[in-house]
């Protein structure tokens, strides 16, 4: 018998073709983007199938989509702010606060030594250093809700004038709410945040325990916090043992404990006249 194996070569040329085929598809299945697959891409121009869009490719977001998505993420904010600080501040009402933003900030990003603050209530500090204290920083305390309209709208022009904000206008209850909740960084949205606070403190709290969370948490120097803290760091007494003499030095150094002590509070002009028109008052 004669054999002709070239009669078998169409054969085996379709298996190999076939082969090759299943190969690439399997590879196609295996490895998307690979070159077998690119071999079966639909050709330019065509239609995808609905639900198989071009990989990556979105919607532009409409101004609407971004100004709802932008009042969306404020709302949330507020509710946030407002109920967490409203929860804090109910607690404020018995219990006196384990620590506080500002002496945190203090501690572990400006690495102060802080001295242990020492709560107290309003009959512990000399009647006289309490009106001191109203007297030069907020005359208004005990009449307004948390803010001072006339002195915020004064603030304001002196700032614009000066062209930087120097003033904030900031009432007893505003600082505590500063001391207790914010960082001492100065910008209208950090005001605008202690107003939200001391107006949900005077909300919940009453002037008296406003009061007396000031005087024990008001930053007093470096470290220094409480007029217990004050008395005992610059006259090593206590706050109910201070003079009449003592306290107003104290009171003087209010607007700046960082820079200025009782002992050279008067080499600063400023201080020297806010000492001046304290001691008119309370020390003849």
């Amino acid at each position: 018998m004669i054999h002709l194996p070239f009669r078998r070569a169409p054969g085996r040329a379709a298996a190999a073709l076939y082969r090759s085929a299943i190969g690439g598809a399997l590879i196609r299945a295996a490895v998307p983007g690979s070159a077998a697959e690119s071999t079966l891409a639909p050709p330019v121009g065509s239609v995808p199938e609905a639900g198989a869009g071009a990989l990556g490719a979105r919607p532009a977001l409409s101004p609407k989509r971004v100004a709802l998505g932008a009042a969306r993420a404020v709302a949330l904010f507020h509710a946030w702010y407002v109920g967490s600080t409203m929860l804090i501040i109910a607690c404020f009402s018995s219990v006196d606060p384990a620590a506080t933003t500002l002496a945190l900030y203090r501690k572990y990003v400006d690495r102060w030594e802080i001295a242990t603050p020492v709560a107290v209530g309003l009959s512990e500090v000399p009647l006289v250093m309490r009106r001191m204290i109203v007297s030069a920083e907020d005359g208004k305390f005990w009449k307004h809700r948390g803010v001072d309209l006339e002195a915020v709208a004064r603030a304001y022009r002196v700032n614009q004038a000066a062209g930087e904000i120097r003033y904030g206008a900031s009432t007893l209850t505003m600082q505590t709410a500063r001391t207790l909740f914010l960082l001492p960084t100065r910008s209208y949205l950090r005001k605008y945040l202690e107003v939200i606070v001391a107006l949900e403190m005077e909300l919940v709290l009453s002037k008296e325990r406003i009061f007396e969370l000031y005087l024990s948490w008001a930053e007093w120097g470096k470290g220094v916090f409480g007029v217990e803290a004050a008395a005992s760091r610059y006259y090593k007494t206590r706050a109910d043992k201070l003079t009449p003499a003592q306290a107003a030095r104290l009171v003087t150094v209010l607007p700046s404990p960082i820079l200025n002590t009782p002992a050279t509070a008067m080499k600063n002009p400023r201080l020297a006249a806010r000492y001046k028109f304290i001691a008119e008052r309370y020390l003849r």
